[in-house]
């Protein structure tokens, strides 16, 4: 943010609830992807979401070597386990850090 600006209490209040619930919200994002890569028609499409699904594993804090597993051989089944496992785990307390740690990253 440029200096001199600021956030009002009711944009502060957005912020906050937006990193409160970032596991959810990757979560379903991930459940969005393993469709549309499923369905998806071409390709180039395909490509790009399976991008975007590498992208958002990294953000849940999934091992590397479990998303390079996955991405380079297009395992649609296993990203719809890792889908499963996240939704099966229980979501952060909002005083917790966005930063994964070792007990929340999925590995082989």
């Amino acid at each position: 943010m440029a200096k001199g600006q600021y956030l009002s209490a009711y944009q502060q209040g957005i912020v906050k609830r937006f990193y409160e619930h970032r596991d959810t919200v990757l979560w379903q994002r991930l459940a969005e992807l393993v469709s549309e890569i499923y369905l998806a028609e071409s390709e180039k499409a395909a490509a790009k979401l399976w991008a975007s699904a590498g992208d958002t594993l990294r953000k849940v804090g999934v091992e590397q070597k479990v998303i390079d597993a996955i991405v380079t051989e297009r395992r649609v089944a296993d990203l719809a386990g890792v889908v499963n496992a996240l939704s099966a785990r229980p979501p952060r307390s909002p005083g917790r850090s966005a930063k994964p740690s070792d007990d929340d990253t999925f590995g082989g």
